[in-house]
Order: structure tokens, then sequence, then C-alpha cells
């Protein structure tokens, strides 16, 4: 169904390339009084109003003041299902997902009770200015059917699947090797490349798969163009012995899926947060692609993810929320937290380096950056228009920032939900706040 044109008038940023590639000043494009130009659901152009207005006769212009837009979020790594868990106390990983995960994903057997949490989910995505996610399900394939039905109905770029687990999880949560593969493969029927959907193959990590289960993975990874393949990995110490006990034929848990023929382009594995310059090596050569979840290895104490290591290997890296062990939906608190692990081992995370990573990096990630993650001609026209007057603190903190560079750091620092004025998909408004 097409649409009229529209332009968007604001501030306007958005990335060209990686800073550690191309360099700060060329890896962004940014128009102080800019247009965002939009027709059936893709950017047209994007330039300096004083150069595009001539040329917009007849087209309505939504004018956005004290406001800067940008290409729309991408969370490389979240949980649908534990949406009404997030922010439960007190667990390192292996504990928590006793405690609270399993018996949480255990009510998305119930159809309806999906809906509603997808609902939910999807609207929190959007309040904070994320227009595409890739998305772990539960093991049961209404909760990926549920998930699908409500993305589909708002027209949004979004990446999930059925959790594949035979083992090591309670009996009301685990599948077969073949039941898994069956309902996979219905689902992919079903959803995988239907609109702007896309299916990821998703055992939830080694430990509660089984060898048969993992090869039949492998085995449905390769058997359909374009999927994805996404998982855990490397996320907590004692995870990682327990892979190793698991599996002491592989040297390693990054070997256990290059064993099952699950690594290589469009897989995505959440964390690596303890990665060895020959696991790192893998990933990069691959093409492989590691989702950078700060907020929830903070939270569960599972250590500092290395991004300038993984980057040394050419390993592709996005930014996850990973909720519920993520503490937050917004992008924004995950550039906050972000910032200071990179603090904490010595390093610098610039803020044009932020925006790349909440953007174009992570479409790059997720093999969609000729799609979405910037306002080049003809992508999907998915963006947020982000209030510099928010709250009082940020309007009094944008009213001393001398440099482009001071607010978009501030924003990352102080900005949450609250930030983000207006959410478009495909050219579409999908939230706006009160």
């Amino acid at each position: 169904m097409s649409s009229p044109a529209k332009a968007y008038r604001a501030s306007i940023l958005h990335s060209l390339g990686d800073p550690a590639v191309v360099g700060i000043e060329q890896s962004y494009e940014y128009f102080e009084d800019g247009i965002l130009l939009v027709e059936d659901g893709r950017v047209v152009k994007v330039g300096h109003a004083a150069d595009l207005l001539d040329k917009l006769k007849g087209i309505e212009i939504v004018e956005y003041h004290d406001a800067l837009i940008t290409p729309g979020f991408i969370d490389t790594h979240i949980h649908y299902p534990q949406t009404g868990m997030i922010a439960s106390y007190g667990e390192q990983l292996l504990d928590w997902l006793n405690t609270y995960t399993f018996p949480t994903e255990q009510q998305f057997a119930d159809k309806a009770h999906a809906a509603d949490v997808a609902g939910i989910f999807l609207k929190e995505l959007l309040r904070n200015g994320t227009t595409t996610a890739l998305v772990f399900g539960s093991v049961h394939k209404q909760s990926v059917d549920a998930f699908f039905e409500a993305s589909e109905a708002l027209n949004l770029r979004m990446i999930a699947g059925k959790v594949l687990m035979d083992r090591n999880a309670p009996d009301y949560l685990t599948d077969t090797a073949e039941s898994g593969y069956a309902d996979s493969k219905e689902l992919i029927k079903r959803w995988h490349g239907k609109g702007r959907l896309h299916y990821a193959v998703t055992p939830r990590f080694a430990p509660t798969s089984t060898p048969d289960q993992l090869e039949l993975a492998g085995k449905l990874y390769h058997e359909f163009p374009d999927l994805y393949m996404h998982t855990h990995l490397s996320e907590n110490l004692k995870e990682i012995d327990w892979v190793k006990a698991l599996f002491p034929e592989r040297t390693g848990y990054l070997d256990v899926y290059d064993h099952y023929k699950l690594i290589g382009a469009r897989s995505v594995f959440a964390h690596g947060v303890h990665l060895c310059d020959d696991e790192c090596k893998r990933l990069g050569e691959t093409g492989s692609a590691v989702a950078f979840c700060p907020t929830s290895n903070l939270f569960l104490g599972s250590g500092l993810f290395n991004l300038n290591k993984l980057e040394q290997h050419g390993v592709r890296v996005g930014l996850g929320t990973d909720v519920g062990a993520g503490t937050s939906f917004s992008q924004l608190q995950s550039l906050n937290e972000a910032y200071k692990v990179m603090q904490l081992q010595g390093n610098k995370l610039d803020p044009f380096k932020s925006l790349y990573l909440a953007t174009l990096g992570s479409a790059n990630a997720l093999y969609l950056d000729d799609k979405i993650g910037n306002f080049a001609s003809g992508k999907d026209a998915d963006f947020i228009v982000l209030d510099y007057k928010a709250t009082p603190l940020i309007d009094y903190r944008m009213q001393q920032a001398k440099s482009l560079e001071e607010k978009l750091f501030a924003l990352t620092i102080l900005g949450d939900d609250r930030a983000v004025k207006e959410t478009f998909a495909a050219g579409q408004s999908v939230h706006r706040r009160d």
C-alpha cells in the first residue's frame, strides 16, 4: 500500500560508518536544520532544509522544535517473555534462570498470555525508540506466533524464534530434538520473510540442548536462505565450566557451536564477556556477531565486555538490552552503562561511536545495514524524534552544551523513554509521547 510523500524538519543526525574504521569526523552526517523526506515507507532524501524546501511544493512538512531526528534504535538481544520479571532481585545467571526465568516462561504455553505480553513488550520498545530487535520467544511455538502477529500489525522489522531446549530445564519447558526442529520449521514457513519479519533458529544456550538438538539446529540454520541463529555465549564463568563438563570433547564454548555448524553470517551470540583471542578470531573470520549487553552483564555480575578486543578481530558487534536480565528497554540507558563498562577498562566510548552502536552498527551485526540503520536513500523510514526538553534537567543541560558531541553524550547519560518524543516504523508513527 503506497503512502504519500511527507517531510520531517528538525536537527537530523545519522551514522555513515564505524568511527573506529573511518574516523570520528567521517562517521556521521549532521544537519542543524534538516529535512527527512519519506515516501511509501522509505527514505527518499535527507539534507539541509535550505537546500530542499523549494523542492517540496505540495508536500506536508512536520516540524519539531528543540529536537533531534535519528534512525530508530536496534536491539540485538532481548527476551520478550521476560518482560514481567525485569528487575528481579539478587542472583547470578544460572540461579537467576531457575529462580525467575523458567517459572515466568511457563506461562507462555497460553497463547492469550503470550499475546498480551507481546503487546506490552512492543509498546515498551517503541516508547524507548527501538524499531528493530532480535528477540527470544519461549519454548512454545505459540509464543512466536503471538509475537509475530503483533509485530506484523505494526509493520515492524523484527527477528524472533522459538527457544530450543531439550535438557537441563524443567519438564514443563523442554521440547525434544525432533519436535523443536519440526516446530521451528513450521514457524519459518509461516513467518520468515513475511512483510518485514525474519526468523532466528534459537537454541537457548549449549547446556540446555543435547548434541542431537544442536545438530538439527545447525541443519535448520542452513536449510532456508537468510535465517538467523541466536543464542548465548560465554556470559558467566560458572556457565563456561558447565559447558566444558557437558562437552569435554570440544576445545571450548564457541567450538561447541562451531562443531554443530551454528556460526556464520546472521549468527548472533549474546554477551561474549569471557572470550579468548582464538574465539574472537573465529567469530571475526566467520562473519558472526556478538551482542554487547552492558546493563545485563553488570546486573548479573557477569563481567566487563571487551569491545576493543572483539573489534580488533573484526567481530561485528551490536547493542542489546537483554531484558529481563537487562535493567531497561532504553538503548540510551544501555549506552550509559556501556560508557561506564569502557571506563572501567581504561577505554573511552565516544558519543558518535555510541550512536553507531545503537543504529548502523547493530544493523551491520544483523546484516540489515542495506535496509535500516541510517538515512541512505531507499532504506526503511524507521526513525525517532529525541526531545532536547524531555526533562527539566535535560533541558537545562542542553542550554549549557557547546557542541553536538556534548548534546549527544548528555542524551545517552540522562536520556530514557522520556526523551523519545515520537517513533516511526516504515514511515508511520507507532508511538507518540503524551
